[in-house]
Parts: C-alpha cells; structure tokens; sequence
C-alpha cells in the first residue's frame, strides 16, 4: 500500500483529533493524523493544565450519558498509558435559585438521578469559608466530579494512538481537502494524502476548512489566570471544590490550589465573538487581569496575591452554544467535530468514539441528535 494511502486521516491533533486517531488506531484502522502547529501547542483549546469534568451538567441533561461515557474511557486511556489524568474532586455550582445554572444542575441530576448536595448560602459559606455570597445565593455540590490534566490528556491520546499503529505528523497544515463517494484527498503544504473517510476535528479552524457549512462557527478569546492566595492551606482540593459561579457580572469558574502557581481562575464567556483565530489578541491585556480581580475582590476575597501565570486560549462557539458532532452535510465519507463552546474538552473519549464510528458506519449508538449540523440550516 502506498504510503500516501490510508483508511483514515485525521485533520486537527488536539483534544478531539488526538481522541479520534486513537480510536480509530484501537479498531485496527491505517490512520493518519495531521497537525498545522507542534503537538502540544498553546495556539487553540487544548492547554491551560487542567479542565473541569462533572456529571450534573446545567448546559443539558442529553449531555449526561455522554460525560457518564468519558469518565470511563479516560480511565481506560489513564491505564493503557499507565499515566494519571483524571483526579476527582468534588464541583460546587453557585447562583441564585432561579439561574440557569442552578436549575441547569438540578434538572441533569434528576433526570439521571446523580446525587447532589444543595447548599443554602449560610450553608455554603459554613462548608466553604473562603466563598462571600450573599443570601440570594445557592450552592449544588456534585461529588462525582473532577479535574483532568489537558496537556497530559491529549499527549496520552497520541502516545496511545502511535503505540497502536497510527501516523502523527504536526508542523503541517491542511491547505485544502476534497471529498467524492469513494475517497477524500487532502493536500498540505508539504504533501498530498488520499483515504476512505475524513475526520475533520480543527477546533478554531474548523469554519475556514468547513467552509460554507461552517459560516456559523465563531471564536472567543478567553484568558485563564493563577493567582497567590493569603493561605493556600484554605484552597487545597480536600477543603476546598472546584467551582463555577453565575453572577450578575457573568459565569466565572476556577480550581483548588494544586501548585505553586496558586488558585486558577477564569470568565467563561463574556468577550467578543470574531470570524478567524488570527483576529485573536495573544497579548495579555491590563483589563484580562482587572476582570477576574473584580470577581475575587467580591467573591473571593482571600484570593488575593499576584498574577503568577496567564494563558490565553480560544474558544469555538457555535450559535446555541452546543456542539457540532456529525457527517459532512455533502459528504458521508466526511465526520466533523466542532463548535465545542468552551466545555468539551472533557468530552474528547467518547467524541472519538463517536467519529470513528461515523467514520465506520455513518452512524452511532452514542446519543448525538442535538449535536446536527443541519439545525443551523443549509449554507450551499
């Protein structure tokens, strides 16, 4: 066979990519798997050390059985690697009553019957010192939560898939593919590769290699950030969740201390929406670290210390704020993954087991019916 020929290519090694070409490999299949930048890069949504993972999930109660899925397989990838990437700890969700996010939660736990915990204020407050929120506030404590660490993740995932047989090439991006009912090609800067089936998973690129079927993809700039604390024993993971919080300012989300870079802390969300990654600013900006300040001047007073580390990392958002897992509209030979909003990075397993069998079968078992394509409509 040649060695331009293969059953699979993959566009995109990050999270989801990584994920894919791993399955794939796992079910026996010649894969190749192409990456514009170096493997572990900071250029997309795949770094920042670590991503929150939890089952009651306020964003949609479908999403449930799909986050039940993940948990296993990243502890399947945790043992085939014999790497740890999964730590648990518990998840708190803060904010008024009658919030979307509470609801959120308390609707996926029901539905699911996930046991929760909820918290008055005072309750909150008592179980959790360091948190100031008034008496409008309420907690949901999920238990069967926790943290994956993302560089180590998708490294993982690529270890795991060259071990089983797949080809890995970065530093060489895709400068056009095309797609016919036998075959998809795809040229890159340096070479040109032909398989059965292709798998598109290139985060913020994705709109521009989708093209007009991807029009309504947009990206986000979002800047993570680690601060000191005035006692980091009041923020270790045994006494202290991961969180996120709905307020009047927006949703914000961070972790325990894990390490000497302190607390980290994030806005999910709230900046504006652009057309390329190339129109997202790098630089960190004086107002990036004002923004999380005034959240932890009113919230978190004790998180207090100097900014210790930044990380600017992008978001690919989709109309509705939910994912994009599907066949190419014109191409049944073509699987996509996108738009994953800035929450689906602990998805990235069970997203490559859905696309190899996309890529297999043209269809899943996996429950992705709201994840269409066809629900913004046809674009060509």
């Amino acid at each position: 066979m040649s060695p331009h020929i293969f059953d699979a290519i993959v566009i995109g090694v990050g999270g989801m990519g990584s994920a894919a070409a791993c399955e794939l490999a796992r079910r026996g299949r010649r894969v190749l798997a192409l990456e514009q930048f170096a493997l572990g890069h900071d250029r997309g949504s795949s770094h920042g050390h670590t991503r929150i993972i939890r089952k009651a999930y306020y964003e949609h109660p479908d999403y449930v059985p799909l986050v039940c899925r993940a948990f296993e397989r990243w502890y399947d990838l945790e043992q085939r690697q014999g790497v740890h990437l999964l730590t648990e700890c518990p998840c708190l969700s803060i904010g008024r009553t009658d919030s979307s996010m509470i609801t959120g939660v308390r609707a996926s736990a029901a539905q699911h019957h996930l046991p929760v915990e909820a918290l008055s204020a005072a309750e909150l407050q008592q179980r959790f010192p360091p948190f100031c929120f008034d008496d409008g506030y309420v907690g949901v404590l999920e238990r069967s939560a926790g943290f994956l660490y993302v560089e180590d993740c998708v490294q993982a995932h690529i270890c795991e898939a060259v071990r089983l047989g797949a080809t890995i090439q970065d530093m060489e991006p895709v400068v056009s593919w095309q797609a016919n009912e036998r075959e998809a090609t795809v040229q890159t800067t340096t070479d040109r590769y032909t398989a059965a089936r292709l798998i598109i998973t290139a985060g913020p690129w994705a709109g521009q290699l989708l093209a007009q079927q991807g029009v309504f993809l947009r990206v986000m700039r979002q800047v993570v950030q680690w601060f000191g604390t005035r006692d980091d024993r009041l923020f270790r993971r045994d006494v202290f969740p991961l969180y996120i919080a709905d307020t009047p300012q927006g949703h914000f989300y961070g972790f325990p201390v894990l390490n000497s870079n302190g607390a980290k802390v994030a806005q999910h969300y709230g900046a504006p929406e652009w057309r390329h990654p190339s129109e997202i600013d790098r630089a960190v900006q004086p107002q990036d670290e004002e923004t999380i300040r005034s959240f932890l001047r009113r919230y978190l007073p004790l998180i207090d210390g100097p900014c210790r580390r930044v990380s600017v990392c992008v978001y690919t958002l989709t109309p509705d704020r939910h994912f994009v897992i599907d066949l190419h509209p014109d191409h049944a030979n073509v699987a996509l993954a996108a738009g994953f909003s800035g929450h689906g990075f602990k998805f990235a397993p069970v997203v490559g087991e859905i696309l190899a069998d996309l890529a297999d079968h043209g269809r899943t078992e996996l429950p992705i019916r709201m994840f269409s394509i066809q629900r913004f409509g046809r674009t060509s």
